[in-house]
């Protein structure tokens, strides 16, 4: 995979329109001031006038104990961030809904997004964990914090971990405790050098709660260039798969069947 111009596949201002306004009700609580918590069988309703194609993805997230795993995937799913850490008991999967408009189909998908987090005492005593965890996974999340760089310097161990030459999976590394960047061990040359060696984007979540109730749009303001750059990336990877992209460029003909 290559890294991605941002936008140059999805419309990332497209959720503040008047049409990704209709489609963002459907994810919010009725007071629209946070989101909607959606279990295994449950998904957002639309009018049929509305009526997304919707694709599927599972995604692994891979970091050390006390990196921020579990309040990332609260902050990405607009539920609460818990303020003390406490290992994950076994594995835990959160679903995320998120509308996207699609540039050269013009027309509008909505990602869900099934996170899967495992605790690190979990993945070691019971052999089956990781293998649940990684089958048929579409993506894999590997986090570090920017306030301990040996989870940085870790990254590279993880990714021969859980990765192979030429296989299909999107890799995505996300940058935790972003809000804590003044006491920021890792430098902004380490981060671009990092990129440009793995060609891996390195995005950047602040693991505390911005949630105000009387500002509805916080909470979207800042996860939606995430949600927005991993639903991209997960995007580009169908279309490798489907044999409609080739060095940044679309295929004529763009069809994606397997979502």
């Amino acid at each position: 995979m290559t890294m991605l111009t941002p936008g140059s596949l999805l419309s990332l201002d497209w959720y503040k329109t008047h049409e990704g306004r209709e489609m963002i009700m459907a994810i919010m609580q009725r007071n629209m001031h946070r989101r909607k918590t959606f279990g295994l069988l449950e998904k957002p309703s639309f009018p049929p006038h509305l009526m997304p194609e919707e694709c599927r993805y599972k995604i692994f997230l891979v970091g050390r104990s006390g990196v921020g795993k579990t309040s990332t995937v609260a902050k990405l799913a607009g539920n609460e961030v818990p303020q003390v850490h406490s290992e994950t008991p076994g594995i835990q999967t959160s679903l995320v809904y998120w509308p996207a408009k699609i540039i050269h189909l013009n027309k509008v998908v909505m990602f869900q997004l099934q996170f899967w987090d495992a605790g690190e005492n979990a993945l070691k005593k019971f052999d089956h964990v990781l293998p649940a965890c990684v089958e048929r996974v579409d993506a894999l999340l590997f986090l570090f914090s920017f306030v301990d760089k040996s989870s940085f310097e870790d990254l590279p161990q993880q990714l021969s971990r859980f990765t192979n030459p030429g296989d299909d999976t999107c890799k995505i590394v996300m940058g935790t405790k972003f809000d804590l960047h003044a006491h920021s061990e890792i430098t902004q040359r380490e981060i671009r050098d990092f990129e440009h060696q793995w060609n891996i984007p390195i995005l950047r979540i602040r693991n505390v709660p911005d949630y105000q109730q009387n500002k509805t749009k916080t909470d979207l303001n800042e996860v939606a260039p995430l949600l927005n750059t991993i639903c991209e990336y997960l995007w580009q990877r169908d279309l490798i798969l489907a044999g409609k992209y080739n060095e940044g460029a679309l295929k004529p003909d763009v069809k994606i069947s397997f979502c």
